[in-house]
Protein backbone atom coordinates (compact mmCIF):
# COMPACT_ATOMS: atom_id res chain seq x y z
CA UNK A 1 0.00 0.00 0.00
CA UNK A 2 2.80 2.19 0.00
CA UNK A 3 1.58 3.42 -3.66
CA UNK A 4 -1.36 4.89 -2.99
CA UNK A 5 -2.88 7.17 -5.14
CA UNK A 6 -2.71 10.75 -4.44
CA UNK A 7 -4.68 13.45 -6.09
CA UNK A 8 -2.47 16.48 -6.88
CA UNK A 9 -3.86 19.44 -5.29
CA UNK A 10 -5.71 21.97 -6.86
CA UNK A 11 -4.33 25.07 -7.40
CA UNK A 12 -6.17 27.93 -5.95
CA UNK A 13 -6.01 29.76 -9.20
CA UNK A 14 -8.32 27.31 -11.00
CA UNK A 15 -11.13 27.10 -8.53
CA UNK A 16 -14.06 27.63 -9.49
CA UNK A 17 -16.09 30.74 -8.58
CA UNK A 18 -18.33 30.50 -5.89
CA UNK A 19 -21.42 30.98 -7.69
CA UNK A 20 -20.68 28.31 -10.11
CA UNK A 21 -20.27 26.46 -7.44
CA UNK A 22 -23.22 26.68 -5.41
CA UNK A 23 -26.64 25.51 -7.13
CA UNK A 24 -29.56 28.12 -7.81
CA UNK A 25 -31.73 28.38 -5.01
CA UNK A 26 -35.47 27.03 -6.05
CA UNK A 27 -38.21 29.31 -5.39
CA UNK A 28 -40.13 27.74 -2.65
CA UNK A 29 -43.89 27.53 -2.88
CA UNK A 30 -44.71 30.75 -1.68
CA UNK A 31 -42.56 32.79 -3.98
CA UNK A 32 -43.80 30.90 -7.34
CA UNK A 33 -47.82 31.31 -6.20
CA UNK A 34 -46.97 35.06 -5.96
CA UNK A 35 -45.22 35.61 -9.17
CA UNK A 36 -48.40 34.02 -10.58
CA UNK A 37 -50.99 35.94 -8.60
CA UNK A 38 -48.58 38.87 -9.99
CA UNK A 39 -48.96 37.58 -13.65
CA UNK A 40 -52.40 37.08 -13.26
CA UNK A 41 -52.88 40.21 -12.13
CA UNK A 42 -51.10 42.10 -14.68
CA UNK A 43 -53.09 39.81 -17.43
CA UNK A 44 -56.88 40.90 -15.63
CA UNK A 45 -55.85 44.88 -15.56
CA UNK A 46 -55.04 44.16 -19.30
CA UNK A 47 -58.16 42.82 -20.47
CA UNK A 48 -59.68 45.42 -18.41
CA UNK A 49 -57.89 48.19 -20.14
CA UNK A 50 -58.72 46.08 -23.59
CA UNK A 51 -62.42 46.13 -22.69
CA UNK A 52 -62.35 50.05 -21.82
CA UNK A 53 -61.00 50.60 -24.98
CA UNK A 54 -63.59 48.51 -26.79
CA UNK A 55 -66.55 50.70 -24.67
CA UNK A 56 -64.95 53.84 -25.56
CA UNK A 57 -64.56 52.86 -29.39
CA UNK A 58 -68.23 51.17 -29.22
CA UNK A 59 -69.61 54.41 -27.55
CA UNK A 60 -68.07 57.07 -30.03
CA UNK A 61 -68.78 54.96 -33.12
CA UNK A 62 -73.30 54.84 -31.51
CA UNK A 63 -72.54 58.59 -31.18
CA UNK A 64 -71.16 59.22 -34.44
CA UNK A 65 -74.00 56.99 -36.01
CA UNK A 66 -76.84 59.00 -34.12
CA UNK A 67 -75.07 62.62 -35.47
CA UNK A 68 -75.20 61.14 -38.78
CA UNK A 69 -79.12 59.84 -38.70
CA UNK A 70 -80.25 63.38 -37.08
CA UNK A 71 -77.84 65.74 -39.69
CA UNK A 72 -79.62 63.34 -42.72
CA UNK A 73 -82.83 64.24 -41.08
CA UNK A 74 -82.00 67.73 -40.56
CA UNK A 75 -81.14 67.68 -44.33
CA UNK A 76 -84.76 65.64 -45.41
CA UNK A 77 -86.59 68.39 -43.23
CA UNK A 78 -84.64 71.69 -44.71
CA UNK A 79 -84.98 69.79 -48.39
CA UNK A 80 -88.59 69.52 -47.91
CA UNK A 81 -89.19 72.98 -45.92
CA UNK A 82 -87.10 74.86 -48.91
CA UNK A 83 -87.68 72.84 -51.83
CA UNK A 84 -90.18 75.76 -52.80
CA UNK A 85 -87.29 78.37 -52.47
CA UNK A 86 -86.77 79.08 -56.46
CA UNK A 87 -90.58 78.49 -57.48
CA UNK A 88 -91.78 80.80 -54.65
CA UNK A 89 -89.02 83.47 -55.81
CA UNK A 90 -90.22 83.26 -59.47
CA UNK A 91 -94.11 84.24 -58.16
CA UNK A 92 -92.91 86.61 -56.45
CA UNK A 93 -92.86 88.99 -59.96
CA UNK A 94 -96.35 88.05 -60.19
CA UNK A 95 -97.14 89.16 -56.96
CA UNK A 96 -95.32 92.67 -58.00
CA UNK A 97 -96.76 93.15 -60.79
CA UNK A 98 -100.48 92.50 -59.55
CA UNK A 99 -99.52 95.25 -56.88
CA UNK A 100 -98.66 97.59 -59.70
CA UNK A 101 -101.57 97.26 -61.62
CA UNK A 102 -103.81 97.72 -58.57
CA UNK A 103 -101.39 101.10 -57.97
CA UNK A 104 -101.85 102.15 -61.74
CA UNK A 105 -105.57 101.18 -61.82
CA UNK A 106 -107.79 104.53 -60.55
CA UNK A 107 -111.35 103.69 -58.91
CA UNK A 108 -113.48 104.64 -61.12
CA UNK A 109 -117.27 102.87 -61.82
CA UNK A 110 -115.71 102.26 -65.31
CA UNK A 111 -112.83 100.16 -63.79
CA UNK A 112 -114.70 98.44 -60.46
CA UNK A 113 -114.91 95.20 -62.56
CA UNK A 114 -111.09 94.63 -63.73
CA UNK A 115 -109.67 96.12 -60.04
CA UNK A 116 -112.14 94.09 -58.64
CA UNK A 117 -110.59 91.28 -60.51
CA UNK A 118 -107.24 92.18 -60.01
CA UNK A 119 -107.68 92.40 -56.27
CA UNK A 120 -109.39 89.23 -55.88
CA UNK A 121 -106.19 87.59 -58.14
CA UNK A 122 -103.74 89.12 -55.57
CA UNK A 123 -105.60 87.91 -52.44
CA UNK A 124 -105.42 84.17 -54.23
CA UNK A 125 -102.20 84.60 -55.11
CA UNK A 126 -101.23 85.70 -51.48
CA UNK A 127 -103.29 83.30 -49.84
CA UNK A 128 -101.46 80.71 -52.11
CA UNK A 129 -97.86 81.66 -50.70
CA UNK A 130 -99.24 81.73 -47.42
CA UNK A 131 -100.54 78.25 -47.42
CA UNK A 132 -97.07 77.24 -48.14
CA UNK A 133 -94.93 79.34 -45.61
CA UNK A 134 -94.14 82.38 -47.59
CA UNK A 135 -94.94 85.55 -44.91
CA UNK A 136 -94.81 89.16 -46.50
CA UNK A 137 -92.78 91.32 -45.09
CA UNK A 138 -94.18 95.02 -45.46
CA UNK A 139 -92.63 97.39 -43.14
CA UNK A 140 -93.90 101.04 -43.31
CA UNK A 141 -93.75 102.81 -40.55
CA UNK A 142 -91.48 100.17 -38.97
CA UNK A 143 -87.42 100.64 -37.37
CA UNK A 144 -84.66 99.78 -40.46
CA UNK A 145 -83.58 96.09 -40.08
CA UNK A 146 -80.85 95.26 -42.43
CA UNK A 147 -81.35 91.52 -42.09
CA UNK A 148 -84.96 91.89 -43.42
CA UNK A 149 -84.59 95.26 -45.74
CA UNK A 150 -82.33 96.64 -48.51
CA UNK A 151 -82.54 100.35 -48.60
CA UNK A 152 -81.96 101.94 -51.68
CA UNK A 153 -82.04 105.68 -50.27
CA UNK A 154 -82.75 107.77 -47.72
CA UNK A 155 -84.89 110.73 -47.30
CA UNK A 156 -85.00 113.57 -44.61
CA UNK A 157 -88.71 113.45 -43.12
CA UNK A 158 -89.75 115.67 -40.32
CA UNK A 159 -92.54 113.30 -39.94
CA UNK A 160 -91.47 110.30 -39.68
CA UNK A 161 -88.62 108.84 -36.96
CA UNK A 162 -85.38 108.99 -37.72
CA UNK A 163 -83.77 105.36 -39.37
CA UNK A 164 -87.08 104.11 -39.89
CA UNK A 165 -89.10 103.17 -43.01
CA UNK A 166 -90.30 105.75 -45.03
CA UNK A 167 -91.86 104.37 -48.33
CA UNK A 168 -91.99 100.52 -49.40
CA UNK A 169 -91.09 100.00 -53.04
CA UNK A 170 -91.28 96.45 -52.97
CA UNK A 171 -92.51 93.93 -50.13
CA UNK A 172 -90.15 91.40 -48.88
CA UNK A 173 -90.84 88.11 -48.48
CA UNK A 174 -89.58 85.11 -46.00
CA UNK A 175 -90.49 81.45 -46.91
CA UNK A 176 -90.63 78.95 -43.24
CA UNK A 177 -88.44 81.93 -41.55
CA UNK A 178 -85.52 82.13 -43.74
CA UNK A 179 -85.25 85.43 -46.16
CA UNK A 180 -86.63 84.98 -49.70
CA UNK A 181 -86.22 88.48 -50.78
CA UNK A 182 -85.44 91.62 -48.69
CA UNK A 183 -88.37 94.61 -48.73
CA UNK A 184 -87.09 97.59 -51.12
CA UNK A 185 -86.89 100.37 -49.19
CA UNK A 186 -86.97 104.50 -48.56
CA UNK A 187 -85.40 104.95 -44.97
CA UNK A 188 -86.18 108.32 -43.47
CA UNK A 189 -83.32 110.53 -41.72
CA UNK A 190 -83.50 113.50 -39.76
CA UNK A 191 -85.45 116.67 -41.82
Amino acid sequence: MAEQEQTPPVPETEARPEAETRPEPTPTLAEAIAAEVAAEDALTARVAELEAQVRDTQLRAQAEIQNIQKRAERDVQNAHKFALEKFAGGLLDVVDNLERALDATPETEENKVLRDGIVLTHKSFIDALRRHAVEQVNPAGEPFNAELHQAVSMQPSTTAEPNSVLTVLAKGYTLSGRLLRPAIVVVATAG
